[in-house]
């Protein structure tokens, strides 16, 4: 491999905050947030030219799971006080309304926002990270903070920081598939048929839906998943699939992108030839993020396993509370569930708790741990990861790191206790 040496040269530190927030998904928002309403200098660095992440550049269907996130349903109940055509409580989204929602919520509550920047690399001194590097138009600058909160989804703020963390399953290393979610107008929804989960069937007189479409969609796309929207006629489809994605690999997103819009075409001849409903269904959007399921599982004072949620653990020390999904787990090796995953069937329907070490790095000080990138095992991830409890998870990091600017703590001795009141 060859290589080329960059000259040296001087950064401008263009802000300096007391806490950064990297990743405007529904954790880094909620982080930012929170921070903000509790008093600290807030920045929000978004790599796209929207925030939301998954729920609106992702074109995410609808919010899945639950948490006792007060800001989680602050948002559901703003979302739907924005909806056209019916003031009900819906947990289904509409992208557009929501990426306005959202920086709405940040202007009130303060918080200075960053699009269509990249964070490139971390600033170290000794074992705390100090702040990062970024890239945008306006060139590489830097900007310090007090605490950084990784709500980038793949924690790439950890990794460049040097927090330990390993890929995927724990066995081999194998990633859940990506997904590439598309819309389609033209629906009878009055008579369509919306499958939720890969554990519903519909038998149609052609056959029963999710076994036609493992025989006639191409591999390894293969299920059916259609979900209602927030406006008439249009329908949510997360039925593009594609194996064997490390999404902390820029060829391999390349290549997810390419066979998942491939198959877009296929999916919707599929729907208007076999699904009830969706005889003169069209695409009318695409998402323009791939929707990445798993991949960098971070070493956490803590770690979350699927023990704990199985047994509803209430943790002395959480930090989100009422968490609930189940284990939602792609197959690894084409369309469907893995054989691992339980979705209509899991057993366990309490809810479980986090604690907080499961967001403190065991190794880095100065850096907080948001969304699907916190300590937890392969299973208990896949349970984690839905937007409801990751915006539960940032809700609380975004205190945490209040607390710590204010009693000019680490962020790994603030007390959860504290944390607890404030949630």
């Amino acid at each position: 491999m060859k290589f080329y040496t960059e000259p040296q040269r001087q950064i401008p530190i263009t802000q300096e905050a007391d806490v950064l927030v990297v990743g405007a998904g529904p954790a880094g928002i909620c982080a930012a947030i929170s921070a903000a309403k509790n008093g600290a200098r807030t920045l929000l660095v978004e790599q796209c030219g929207c925030v939301g992440g998954i729920s609106t550049a992702g074109l995410m269907s609808h919010w899945t799971g639950n948490s006792g996130s007060r800001l989680y349903h602050e948002i559901l109940r703003k979302s739907s006080e924005r909806n056209e055509y019916s003031k009900e409580w819906t947990v289904q989204i509409d992208p557009e309304k929501l990426k306005t929602l959202y920086l709405d919520m940040l202007q009130d509550a303060g918080v200075t926002l960053l699009l269509y920047t990249f964070v490139s690399d971390v600033i170290m001194e000794n074992n705390t990270l100090c702040g990062v590097i970024i890239e945008n138009k306006s060139g590489r600058q830097a900007l310090s903070a007090k605490v950084v909160i990784d709500a980038s989804g793949d924690g790439d703020v950890a990794a460049k920081a040097g927090v330990p963390y390993i890929k995927g399953r724990e066995t081999d290393g194998k990633m859940q598939p990506a997904t590439l979610m598309f819309k389609v107008g033209g629906v009878d929804t009055e008579h369509a048929v919306f499958l939720g989960s890969f554990e519903s069937t519909f038998q149609t007189e052609k056959g029963e839906l999710q076994a036609l479409a493992k025989k006639y969609l191409p591999y390894p796309a293969g299920h059916v998943l259609l979900y209602r929207s927030t406006l008439p006629g249009i329908v949510t489809c997360n039925m593009t699939n594609c194996i064997d994605i490390d999404g902390t690999n820029a060829a391999d997103l390349t290549r997810a992108e390419q066979i998942c819009r491939s198959q877009i075409e296929k999916i919707v001849a599929f729907l208007r030839d076999y699904v009830p409903g969706y005889s003169s269904c069209y695409c009318i959007s695409s998402a323009s993020l791939m929707g990445i399921r798993e991949t960098r599982h971070f070493q956490g004072v803590q770690v979350l396993t699927e023990t704990d949620i199985l047994q509803a653990r209430v943790f002395e020390n959480w930090v989100v509370k009422d968490a609930y999904f189940n284990f939602d787990v792609h197959c690894m090796s084409g369309a469907g569930l893995d054989e691992t995953g339980m979705q209509d069937k899991f057993p366990q329907k309490k809810g479980y708790t986090i604690p907080y070490g499961c967001l403190v790095p065991q190794t880095i000080d100065g850096l907080l741990l948001s969304g699907r990138n916190i300590s937890g095992t392969h299973l208990a991830h896949s349970n984690f990861r839905v937007m409801p409890i990751c915006a539960g998870i940032g809700e609380a990091a975004g205190i945490a790191a209040a607390i710590s600017v204010k009693e000019n703590c680490a962020v790994r001795s603030v007390d959860p206790k504290k944390i607890q009141q404030l949630l």
